[in-house]
C-alpha cells in the first residue's frame, strides 16, 4: 500500500511487477515466493484463503481510503504475537537491551526508546555540502559510463 499512500497509484494492481501481482496472480515459471509456505506462515490452512483475505484486505484498504501509515510496522524491529516477539528479542540477545516489548491492539511490537538514538550520536545535523555529493546516471563521454 506504500504506492498508493504517495499516490503513485490508486491501486497497488497497477504495479506489474508489485507484491500484490505476485499474491494475486501466481507466477507458473521463476516463482519468487513459497505460497504455500506464505500461507502457513500467515497463519491460513491453504493458499486460496490467504489470496482471498489479502485481496479483500487491499481491497477494504482502498475503498474506505484506509491508507494511513501504520507506524506499529516501520518503527519496530519485530510484530506479532506476544511468543513471536519475546523469541526474536531473546534471538536478538544483547542487541536487544533496552528494547521493549508493547502490546499493541490485539498483537505486540518490539521497539526501541527513541531517544537511543538521540543520546548515542554527537554529530551535528546540517546541510548535505556540495564536496560530499555524488551524482549518479550523469554520461561522462570519456568514459563511456
Amino acid at each position: 500500500m506504500n504506492t498508493v499512500l504517495a499516490g503513485v497509484v490508486s491501486h497497488p494492481s497497477e504495479l506489474p511487477y508489485g507484491a500484490y501481482n505476485e499474491i494475486q496472480k501466481p507466477r507458473r515459471k521463476c516463482v519468487l515466493i513459497d505460497y504455500d509456505k506464505l500461507a502457513q506462515l500467515a497463519g491460513f490452512a491453504n493458499y486460496d484463503d490467504f489470496r482471498e483475505s489479502h485481496y479483500n484486505l487491499v481491497t477494504e484498504s482502498v475503498v474506505t481510503d484506509n491508507n494511513c501509515r501504520q507506524a506499529w510496522w516501520s518503527e519496530s524491529i519485530a510484530v506479532g504475537s506476544d511468543f513471536f516477539v519475546e523469541n526474536i528479542k531473546k534471538k536478538l540477545g544483547l542487541r536487544a537491551k533496552d528494547r521493549n516489548v508493547k502490546e499493541i491492539g490485539e498483537g505486540f511490537q518490539l521497539r526501541e526508546a527513541m531517544q537511543s538514538y538521540i543520546t548515542v550520536s554527537d554529530c551535528k545535523i546540517g546541510q548535505i555540502e556540495p564536496q560530499n555529493t555524488y551524482f549518479v546516471g550523469i554520461y561522462d563521454d570519456n568514459t563511456g559510463c
